[in-house]
C-alpha cells in the first residue's frame, strides 16, 4: 500500500513539474558538448604539437646538414693542403689570409700557381659538399664575404668597403667562370627557388680579431668568409601552427 503512495505520490511530483525533465535533457545535451569541445581542443592542441615538433626536426636536419657540409670541406681541402678554418659556431669556412693573400690595396686574385689552385680546390670541393645527398636544399643562402683590417686606404673612391666586396665578387668569379662544374654553382637555387649564392663585403665592420697592434693580428681580419644560412619556417609557417 505503501509503494502505491509513493508511486503515486512521484508521479504527481513529475506532473506537476513538467520542466524537470527538460532540464535534465539541456544538462545532459550540454555535457555532450562540452566534452566534444574538450575532445576537438586535444586533437587541435595535439596537431600543433606535431607540427611544432615537425619544424624542429626539420630545423635539426638543415643545421645538421650545414655542419656537415662545412666538415666535410675542411677535411676534404685539408687532404689537398689547403688550410680553411671553421668559424662562427660551425656556420662558417673561414679562408684565411695565409691560404689566398691579396696584395695590398688589391682585389684580383694574385697571380701565384698555388694561390690560384686553392682557389679553385676550394670551389670544386664546395660544390660537391652541397650536392651530396642534395644537402643544398637545406640551405637557405651561401654569402661569400669579403673582410679587411681597419687600416682605411683609397681603392676606386670606395674605400675598404669596396675592396672587401671585389675580393669576395674575384673569388666568386673564379669558380663561376673558371670551374667546369656542373651545375654551376650561379645555377644552384635554394628551397624557395632563390638563387643560392650571395656576395657581399663588410670593410672591418666585422672584425674576427678587436685587437689589431700589430700585423699579425691584422691579417687575422683580411679573409674571405663563406657563411652558411639554413632554411627555417616562413612567417605564414608560424602563422598556420600558431593559428588566430
Amino acid at each position: 500500500m505503501r509503494r502505491g503512495v509513493r508511486s503515486h505520490t512521484q508521479n504527481s511530483v513529475d506532473e506537476e513539474n513538467p520542466y524537470w525533465v527538460s532540464f535534465s535533457d539541456l544538462m545532459s545535451a550540454l555535457l555532450v558538448i562540452f566534452i566534444l569541445a574538450a575532445v576537438a581542443l586535444i586533437i587541435e592542441l595535439t596537431q600543433k604539437t606535431n607540427d611544432v615538433e615537425a619544424g624542429i626536426e626539420e630545423l635539426k636536419q638543415a643545421e645538421l646538414a650545414r655542419k656537415n657540409i662545412i666538415y666535410d670541406v675542411r677535411d676534404e681541402l685539408a687532404k689537398r693542403n689547403v688550410i680553411v678554418e671553421i668559424a662562427d659556431n660551425d656556420t662558417v669556412i673561414r679562408i684565411p689570409e695565409s691560404t689566398l693573400t691579396f696584395a695590398s690595396g688589391k682585389s684580383s686574385i694574385p697571380n701565384d700557381a698555388t694561390i690560384q689552385q686553392a682557389v679553385k680546390d676550394i670551389g670544386v670541393v664546395l660544390h660537391s659538399a652541397i650536392q651530396k645527398k642534395d644537402r643544398f636544399q637545406y640551405l637557405d643562402t651561401i654569402f661569400i664575404e669579403g673582410h679587411t683590417d681597419s687600416d682605411s686606404i683609397h681603392y676606386r673612391g670606395k674605400g675598404n668597403w669596396g675592396l672587401s666586396t671585389d675580393r669576395a665578387i674575384s673569388v666568386w668569379n673564379v669558380w663561376q667562370n673558371e670551374l667546369s662544374l656542373t651545375p654551376k654553382l650561379g645555377d644552384l637555387e635554394n628551397a624557395y627557388h632563390a638563387k643560392l649564392f650571395s656576395v657581399s663585403g663588410y670593410a672591418a665592420t666585422r672584425r674576427a680579431n678587436l685587437h689589431e697592434s700589430n700585423q699579425q693580428e691584422k691579417s687575422q681580419n683580411r679573409r674571405i668568409d663563406i657563411r652558411f644560412t639554413v632554411k627555417k619556417p616562413s612567417i605564414a609557417e608560424l602563422e598556420r601552427i600558431v593559428g588566430p
